[in-house]
């Protein structure tokens, strides 16, 4: 799939350093990047979804230590 990414000057700069540091193509860069976020995004969300499971669970338990 082809895609444009629009770019302000100081953005293609550091993306173009990125490159040329890593020794791979600004493109190779962007979808780095792309992945990397993603992976972050997905890990979030399991954080969220196992501390809510944790505080259905241990809720009672947190509030009765707490007091």
């Amino acid at each position: 799939m082809t895609m444009t990414l629009r770019l302000s000057d100081e953005d293609d700069a550091r993306l173009t350093k990125m490159a040329q540091a890593e020794g791979i193509s600004k493109n190779e860069v962007a979808v780095r990047a792309i992945r990397e976020r993603a992976e972050r995004f997905a890990s979030n969300d399991e954080v969220r979804r196992l501390t809510r499971e944790a505080v259905q669970q241990y809720g009672p338990l947190l509030d009765r230590l707490a007091q």
